[in-house]
C-alpha cells in the first residue's frame, strides 16, 4: 500500500483513531495524516506488526492532530506487537528480571518501521502518550516529532528506537517519568518540557543504550531529575 492520505476527519468512539497492521507484509509506504482529532477512541494512531510479518512501514507524515481522552496509547508504533516486550520490565524498577530480548535472523519476514515524522500533536488525556517499540534486531528508525503538548497518565518511551529527535515537546504525567529511554540509540531531545515535582522526569536505561543528548537549560536540576539505569555504559549519555 502506497500513498495514504488522510486529512479533516473526527472519530468518535471506536477501535483506533488511524492504524495499520499488524497484518501488512506488503508493506506501507507514504501516508500522511492530518488534521484529524480522535475523541474517545480506544486507541489514537497506531502502527503494529511482529516478527514473521515482515513488510516496510516507512515515510510517516503525522500532523495537525487532536486526541482527547483516549482510554490506552495516544500514538504507538509498535514492531513487538503480540508478544512479550522488554517494554513493561523497562519502565519499572526492576532492572535485574530477565527479558526476551534474543537477536532473532533477519530475513525477509523481519518487519521494519522507518522515518515518521510528527509535528503539531496535542493529547489531552491518554492512558499513555507515546510508545515507540522496536526490534532488538531491527530498531525502529528514524522518528521525529515536534510541537507538542502530550497530557496523559503515563508519558514517553522508546524501546530499541534508532534515530529519535524530539524538538519542543512538552509531557505532563500523572505517574512515572515523562520519557523513558531503553536500548536506544541515536537520540536528541530539545526543548524538553514537563510538569514539576515528578522525579525521575528522564529514565535512561539499557546495556545497548548510546548516544542520547539532552539540553542541560531543560533541566532545573539534571542530576535528580535524569535517573541512570546500573546497567548503563558511562559515555551513553550527554547532558550539555
Amino acid at each position: 500500500t502506497e500513498n495514504v492520505i488522510v486529512k479533516n476527519n473526527v472519530v468518535y468512539h471506536g477501535h483506533g483513531g488511524f492504524v495499520v497492521g499488524s497484518e501488512m507484509s506488503s508493506g506501507v509506504k507514504n501516508v500522511h495524516v492530518s488534521n484529524c482529532t480522535f475523541i474517545g477512541t480506544d486507541i489514537g494512531l497506531r502502527f503494529k506488526s511482529t516478527r514473521g510479518r515482515g513488510g516496510v512501514v516507512e515515510n510517516i507524515y503525522i500532523s495537525n492532530i487532536d486526541m482527547i481522552n483516549i482510554p490506552t496509547q495516544a500514538i504507538s508504533f509498535n514492531l513487538f506487537y503480540g508478544g512479550n516486550s522488554p517494554v513493561l520490565e523497562a519502565t519499572q524498577n526492576s532492572e535485574t528480571e530477565k527479558r526476551d530480548e534474543r537477536l532473532m535472523p533477519v530475513t525477509e519476514e523481519t518487519p521494519s518501521f522507518r522515518n515518521i515524522y510528527m509535528k503539531n500533536i496535542r493529547v489531552a488525556g491518554a492512558d499513555e502518550a507515546l510508545a515507540l517499540q522496536g526490534l532488538p534486531e531491527m530498531n525502529l528508525q528514524n522518528v521525529n516529532i515536534e510541537n507538542a503538548v502530550l497530557k496523559a497518565k503515563k508519558g514517553i518511551t522508546a524501546v530499541d528506537s534508532d534515530g529519535i529527535v524530539l524538538k519542543n515537546v512538552k509531557v505532563e504525567t500523572e505517574q512515572g517519568p515523562a520519557l523513558t529511554i531503553y536500548n536506544s540509540k541515536n537520540i536528541d531531545i530539545t526543548g524538553f518540557s514537563y510538569n514539576e515535582g515528578k522525579e525521575p522526569v528522564v529514565k535512561v536505561l539499557g546495556p545497548k543504550t548510546e548516544k542520547v543528548r539532552l539540553e542541560k537549560k531543560d533541566f532545573n536540576n539534571a542530576a535528580k531529575q535524569v535517573s541512570k539505569g546500573k546497567d548503563l555504559t558511562g559515555t551513553a549519555l550527554n547532558i550539555e
